[in-house]
């Protein structure tokens, strides 16, 4: 029911992103025979019939998501979901955008502010291939973008044995790259390493059998 709800949630602001109000020109809005804001009587003309349009799904994608709204929601849960919609709408940050949506379709689905408002609940993460599937010595993606909180997995795919060592001058100040290193090698097919980043910058890392081979990689924090 979740993903049903952020799929609500996404058709709604997809409809309701560029919606802008039409104006009816007022009968008296001229003075010494200028028209008094023309611009805006300008726009709210080229609105036309796709602003009527737009309108009328995005209230009939609103009235969907209010249908699966679990329980009752107080006047600062309902304030809190409002925020975190025009967020998701505004926000020019994929993170930022990310943690709205999940904070409004967790209210959507009945869960208190709190819940929603805690640490790593927004968090998730990327999955890297060790080793494409004809075999060859790469990492798919050579390079994921995440957010604080979030965890990247390694699996060794084909060509191994693999391993993932974080370059000591190519990760963001005051990261011990050994830390985030693996210790050892991923000899088997399947075989997975996992870590969590908190610290927000860019990443270079490579595999240490195979960085002749151009195994190298990066990954993007924020």
């Amino acid at each position: 029911m979740l993903y049903k709800i952020v799929a609500l949630i996404f058709v709604g602001l997809a409809a309701a992103a560029p919606v802008i109000e039409e104006v009816e020109k007022p009968e008296v809005a001229a003075e010494h025979g200028r028209e008094l804001f023309p611009l805006v009587a300008a726009k709210a003309r080229r609105a036309g019939l796709a602003t009527r349009a737009s309108s009328r799904a995005a209230a009939a994608s609103v009235k969907m998501l209010s249908d699966n709204v679990k329980g009752p929601i107080n006047a600062l849960e309902m304030l809190a979901l409002n925020d975190d919609m025009n967020t998701v709408v505004e926000s020019n940050d994929m993170c930022t955008r990310r943690k709205a949506m999940a904070r409004a379709a967790g209210l959507a689905a009945g869960l208190a502010l709190a819940t929603v408002n805690a640490p790593g609940f927004a968090a998730a993460g990327a999955a890297v291939k060790m080793g494409s599937d004809s075999g060859q010595l790469v990492f798919i993606p050579d390079e994921v973008k995440i957010c604080k909180g979030d965890t990247v997995t390694w699996t060794n795919n084909k060509g191994g044995p693999h391993n993932v060592v974080f370059d000591d001058e190519a990760v963001p100040s005051g990261v011990d790259a050994e830390s985030i290193s693996m210790d050892s090698q991923l000899a088997d097919e399947g075989a997975t390493y996992a870590k969590k980043f908190d610290t927000a910058g860019t990443y270079g890392y490579f595999c240490e059998p195979h960085r002749g081979a151009g195994m190298t990689a990066t990954m993007i924090v924020s």
